[in-house]
């Protein structure tokens, strides 16, 4: 995570923080094309946010290293 894209990748998590989303709204609000933005994959590498199962829908939720990383942030 380079120092333009931690800011967006703070973002992404804080927007799963407040509640799970389905993986459906998240890949349609921060998946990209560009190599030069890696949003979503900064946050799945650094172990921000993590997909699971509810209720049969795929979702992605903040996991606790995003949580710290929001609290780090200033941003919990």
């Amino acid at each position: 995570m380079d120092r333009i894209t931690a800011p967006l990748v703070l973002d992404l998590v804080a927007s799963v923080a407040a509640r799970p989303r389905p993986y459906a709204e998240v890949m349609a609000a921060w998946r990209t094309s560009c190599p030069r933005l890696t949003v979503w994959e900064d946050a799945v590498d650094a172990g921000f946010v993590a997909c699971r199962t509810e209720g049969g829908v795929l979702v992605v939720a903040a996991t606790e290293a995003g949580r710290a990383a929001l609290a780090a942030a200033g941003r919990a």
